[in-house]
C-alpha cells in the first residue's frame, strides 16, 4: 500500500497527518538529522521543518534559565539537551525544544547506538519544553497528550508572541494541571520566567541568540 504521507518544506503552520509508526520511521530515516521536529502519538504524525529568530531566541533563553538555577540554587546533578528525539517504540515519538533530566539516571550515547533517547531504556525526562511560536495551538494540545502518555512529569510551554511560560504538571489521572510554581526546578516562580522572557523581548528585540549556547543535543550541564 502507497502511503499518502507528505513532508513539508516551508508550511509555517505544519499539520498533523494520519500515520503508522512505518510512516515515521521511514520519514525519521529520510530526513537529515537535526533538519526536522519529529512527533507521533495515536496515529498521527507531525512534521516541523523549523522555525525562524524569534524561536531560537527564546529556546537559547530558557536554556540559559535552567543553566543558571543549577548553578546558583541546586546541588543536584542534571542534564539539559535541546531538540534530542525520544522515541517509545511503536508507540510515541517526540523532539521537544526542552529536555531537562534532574538527578541520576539521564541518557548516555555509546558508540554504535541510536543517536535518540530510547525510551524504553532511559526513564522519561524530569521535565520537557516547547518554544511556540507558530506552534503554540498544538504545543497546548496535541503534544500536551502526547508528553502526557508518556508521563512527562512537568511539561512547560514558552509563549513567543506572549513572552510568557505556561507550566502544568502531570496529575494522578494522567492528565497536566496548569502550575505557578515549578516542582522539577523547586521552589521557581513560573511568573519569574515569564518576566525574564519579556524583559529580554524589550531588551533585545532584534538580537540573535547567543552563539553556540544550545546546539542540537548539546549538554548544558558543568563538566
Amino acid at each position: 500500500m502507497t502511503s499518502l504521507l507528505t513532508v513539508p518544506t516551508s508550511d509555517p503552520i505544519p499539520q498533523w497527518q494520519p500515520a503508522t509508526w512505518e510512516d515515521y520511521l521511514r520519514v525519521r530515516d529520510t530526513l537529515p538529522e537535526g533538519s526536522a521536529s519529529l512527533f507521533f502519538n495515536q496515529g498521527y504524525l507531525l512534521v516541523e521543518m523549523g522555525e525562524g529568530i524569534n524561536h531560537a531566541r527564546f529556546n537559547a533563553l530558557m536554556g540559559l534559565i535552567f543553566f543558571i538555577w543549577f548553578s546558583q540554587k541546586s546541588q543536584q546533578p542534571f542534564d539539559a539537551l535541546n531538540g534530542c528525539l525520544m522515541e517509545k517504540t511503536g508507540v510515541q515519538a517526540a523532539s521537544p525544544d526542552l529536555v531537562l533530566y534532574i538527578g541520576a539516571g539521564f541518557p548516555q550515547w555509546q558508540a554504535g547506538e541510536s543517536r535518540y533517547i530510547n525510551l524504553d531504556q532511559w526513564r522519561v525526562p524530569d521535565l520537557v519544553g516547547e518554544v511556540g511560536d507558530t506552534t503554540i495551538a498544538t504545543d497546548l494540545d496535541e503534544k500536551k497528550q502526547l508528553y502526557a502518555a508518556l508521563s512527562v512529569p512537568e511539561y512547560w510551554v514558552a509563549d513567543v508572541k506572549g513572552a510568557r511560560v505556561l507550566a502544568f504538571r502531570l496529575q494522578a489521572d494522567g492528565t497536566y494541571q496548569q502550575i505557578e510554581v515549578s516542582s522539577a526546578l523547586e521552589g521557581l516562580a513560573i511568573a519569574l520566567v515569564s518576566q525574564t522572557l519579556e524583559n529580554s523581548t524589550r531588551a533585545f528585540p532584534t538580537a540573535p541568540p547567543p552563539s553556540g549556547l544550545l546546539n542540537n543535543c548539546r549538554r548544558l550541564r558543568p563538566e
